[in-house]
């Protein structure tokens, strides 16, 4: 069953434009099919990578080493771009396939001998990020996590465990499991006075929420296209342009090398970012990510984020009158994209309202994440469904 397509007079808040509003969801063939407010997990991808697509077979087709010049200019321009949108420099951010390569990347930097052994984070934290610093206590590395108590961040808890012993703060911008969003100028101010770095996973912010690293002054940020990016399989790594000298990975790959683009044995390392490169890099990923990079910085981060706050707020609305209990925070500084509701046998409402085209996800909670392209008449059609099968 395909759900109703909105009205032409669809409800749009009114930080966006109802024609230009109208013309940035035509550009993404997912929401004819389905009410798609499963951003927070994978974000629709616009139109526009069909056309990337094509002619990198075209590439493949009739095949000449010269192509690696254009795929290059690529892969610096989505960096670049997602550089800009954080607020960072051009030269400051390198991608590679994804999150868990990146953050190794940086954990391989460090010498994890006490006293400045620890790594401080929280159990908000995505599965991977607690996995990978638990790999390098074969190396020394002591991870501290700091228990949340709930679906909200204890941030006095957080700050109290940042001490002179503390190596790393390692924190999500917004939980995955929650939606709650963590203070990250507290947290910054903290471990600078002790003398610790700290690194943000922003898989769950970019590209909904405002992020600006150069005046937060973070030091190591984290993040990926495939979720609010509306792109595809690449993930990206900034660090701040001050520290990178002082940080060797000791994994690595022949493009960090000062001189890769000779062929001949580098004798030290690339300048900014791309010290943090790998080997020979996936182009395509980059390539395609870049159309809905583009689509996003079109409509602005500060545009998007108030469409976002609108549209969870009408979840909030009528969770509330629903009687559906709410994990998420409501407080609109405190949310992310995401409203996480907590309803019985949750993962099998999930599956019965996708075969009712209207998706979201379940990661213990119900995850509901609308993006700039959906609408409230969306939700409103979601929110109706999911009474529907809670006997509401």
């Amino acid at each position: 069953m395909s759900p109703p397509e909105p009205h032409p007079d669809a409800h749009v808040p009114e930080c966006l434009d109802a024609t230009a509003h109208a013309a940035l969801r035509a550009e993404f063939p997912l929401l004819q099919s389905a009410v798609y407010l499963n951003n927070n997990s994978t974000g629709a991808v616009p139109r526009g990578a069909e056309h990337v697509l094509t002619g990198y077979w075209e590439t493949l087709r009739s095949w000449r080493d010269e192509v690696w010049q254009g795929w290059h200019v690529g892969l610096d321009r989505y960096a670049d771009s997602v550089a800009d949108l954080i607020g960072a420099p051009a030269g400051s951010v390198v991608t590679d396939a994804n999150l868990s390569t990146l953050l190794a990347r940086v954990a391989s930097c460090f010498d994890y001998r006490p006293p400045r052994d620890r790594i401080v984070t929280t159990d908000l934290e995505y599965p991977t990020v607690p996995f990978i610093w638990n790999a390098f206590r074969r190396y020394g590395a002591r991870l501290d996590v700091v228990g949340s108590g709930g679906p909200w961040f204890d941030e006095d808890a957080l700050e109290a465990r940042i001490d002179e012993r503390t190596l790393l703060v390692c924190v999500p911008h917004a939980s995955f499991s929650s939606g709650a969003t963590v203070d990250l100028p507290r947290l910054v101010r903290r471990a600078h006075d002790v003398g610790a770095l700290v690194v943000v996973d922003a898989f769950q912010s970019v590209g909904v929420m405002p992020l600006d690293v150069t005046a937060l002054g973070v030091d190591v940020v984290l993040g990926g296209a495939h979720k609010w990016l509306c792109g595809v399989g690449t993930a990206f790594l900034y660090v701040r342009p001050g520290l990178v000298p002082q940080l060797e990975p000791a994994a690595t790959g022949w493009q960090a090398g000062d001189r890769a683009f000779t062929f001949q044995p580098s004798t030290g390392w690339a300048d900014g970012a791309r010290r943090f490169a790998g080997g020979t890099p996936f182009p395509l990923t980059s390539l395609v990510s870049q159309v809905g990079l583009d689509l996003l910085a079109g409509v602005g981060i500060p545009a998007i984020r108030r469409h976002s706050l609108a549209c969870t707020q009408r979840v909030l609305d009528r969770a509330a009158a629903a009687g559906i209990d709410v994990v998420s925070p409501t407080e609109p500084h405190r949310r992310g994209g995401v409203v996480c509701l907590d309803v019985a046998d949750g993962e099998a409402v999930k599956r019965r309202l996708a075969a009712r085209d209207m998706v979201c996800s379940w990661r213990g909670y119900l995850r509901v994440g609308p993006h700039v392209y959906n609408t409230i008449e969306e939700i409103d059609a979601f929110m109706d469904a999911l009474e529907e099968e809670l006997g509401r």
